[in-house]
């Protein structure tokens, strides 16, 4: 195993250590937790919380910030965070309207997510609601859910709902937007090459080298198919097309997509298969109206890529998305 690092079982803590002190004029750190909270005073708005397992960066902490995030939990690598952790983000974000909570669909996000926020609501009385995103569309169930897993669409709903928290919506509004955006989203993934946990210090699964697996999950979790590697733009048809078809997207539609590097996929790759998928939509006649591209949702130092497309239904949701935001990673 090769990292800059000093001892594995530190990484974590250094990382967000060196993350505010980077950017301490964005964020700073809740007392000795590992919570990344925004600076500002925010009074009368919601906040809005997300976080869950480190080695996904810059999910959650790089979206912290104007426009997006209040707080972001960071848990150890691949590992949800604590309640009392999340409990501590919650009060945090709250300026006294509410905080909302944005979870990925793993089991123990899903858990201790709850749990903080029965902690807040008895204890500080605080309002909290939560939104579970199950975005990914490979498999149903897979190592650590019970139903999609939550990956890259979480960062479209990080967007939209932050930028709707910003313009001063109300938890129940933010509540009811939340719970339409996050079916009219999907996504696929794709691996090359494993990722290498630091406290493990050896790769998560094997593949050949010439070998690469559809639907890999971002914790290295079990696709749908192994295959050959093959060119970008087969690729792309495959993800397009189970896309298109879950989303039964037509040319009325208009969508918005993410095309999401897993931490090791140079840009270079990155934009030959988002030429590949524009291609693919321009042929069929449905609208990109936004295009993100680059490293949101990342697997350590895995070599693979994903495809997240939203289906535009509301028009404000293209407003919140062109809306500014000053965040690390944005």
């Amino acid at each position: 195993m090769k990292k800059i690092l000093n001892r594995p079982e530190d990484v974590v803590e250094e990382m967000v250590s060196g993350l505010v002190d980077a950017h301490d004029d964005v964020v700073y750190r809740v007392g000795d937790t590992r919570v990344v909270a925004r600076k500002y005073e925010g009074k009368g708005k919601v906040g809005l919380i997300s976080g869950g397992g480190s080695g996904h960066e810059p999910s959650h902490a790089g979206f912290v910030g104007k426009g997006m995030l209040s707080a972001a939990v960071c848990g150890d690598v691949f590992t949800s965070p604590t309640p009392d952790q999340v409990y501590e983000a919650i009060k945090a974000a709250d300026k006294g309207a509410g905080v909302f909570m944005v979870v990925k669909n793993y089991t123990g996000d899903v858990m201790n997510f709850e749990m903080a926020k029965e902690m807040a609501e008895s204890m500080d009385e605080i309002k909290v609601e939560t939104i579970i995103t199950n975005d990914d569309i490979a498999v149903e169930n897979s190592t650590w859910t019970e139903g999609r897993r939550g990956v890259a669409g979480t960062v479209f709903v990080h967007k939209i709902l932050g930028a709707m928290a910003e313009r001063g919506s109300s938890l129940e509004e933010i509540k009811a937007e939340a719970d339409v955006l996050i079916t009219e989203m999907a996504t696929l993934g794709l691996a090359l090459t494993p990722a290498i946990v630091p406290q493990a210090g050896k790769p998560g699964f094997t593949l050949a080298d010439d070998e690469i697996e559809f639907g890999l999950g971002i914790h290295g979790e079990p696709g749908y198919r192994k295959s050959k590697l093959r060119p970008s733009t087969e690729l792309a048809k495959e993800f397009y097309d189970k896309i298109k078809a879950f989303l039964k997207l037509t040319e009325a539609d208009k969508v918005a997509i993410l095309v999401n590097g897993l931490g090791g996929t140079p840009q270079m790759e990155q934009y030959v298969f988002t030429h590949d998928v524009l291609n693919l939509f321009k042929k069929d006649g449905i609208e990109v109206a936004k295009k993100f591209v680059g490293d949101y949702m990342t697997s350590i130092e895995m070599q693979g890529i994903s495809l997240s497309v939203l289906r535009l239904k509301n028009p404000l949701w293209l407003e919140l998305l062109n809306d500014e935001a000053k965040t690390i990673a944005w």
